[in-house]
């Protein structure tokens, strides 16, 4: 199935709204940087902000679209680890915070494919 062509701008807007998020609100995320990391969480909410507001730049641009949908897709990969880490430490927490917890590990697979779908779609530009 391709892309749509609101299919790109969608997806900047989501990362532009959470890479905004991490400066704005950047305590729910230091919660879940992986201890594994090295350095202040701070530091890691902050660099995985900026990245997401890059990629969302990145879509948004025509000409670097397929680029950025890649790398938005590493993105989400790489990401991941965080939301393993959210999971778990949410698993005490009342139901519907743990369901969202939960909700968050399989959401990743249509990330990735919907960042890929976009770079595959600017690719027939």
């Amino acid at each position: 199935m391709p892309a749509t062509p609101r299919s790109a701008p969608l997806l900047a807007a989501l990362l532009a709204t959470t890479g905004v998020a991490h400066f704005v609100a950047p305590g729910q995320f230091d919660a879940i940087v992986p201890r594994s990391l090295p350095g202040r969480a701070r530091t890691w909410t902050h660099i995985s902000g900026a990245v997401e507001l890059a990629l969302a730049a990145g879509i948004a641009a025509p000409r670097t679209r397929r680029a950025s949908g890649l790398a938005a897709a590493g993105f989400f990969v790489a990401v991941f680890p965080a939301n393993i880490r959210m999971a778990y430490d949410w698993r005490d927490k009342p139901p519907l915070l743990k369901a969202a917890a939960y909700a968050r590990l399989p959401l990743q697979l249509p990330l990735v494919g919907w960042a890929a779908k976009v770079a595959t779609g600017a690719r027939r530009q």
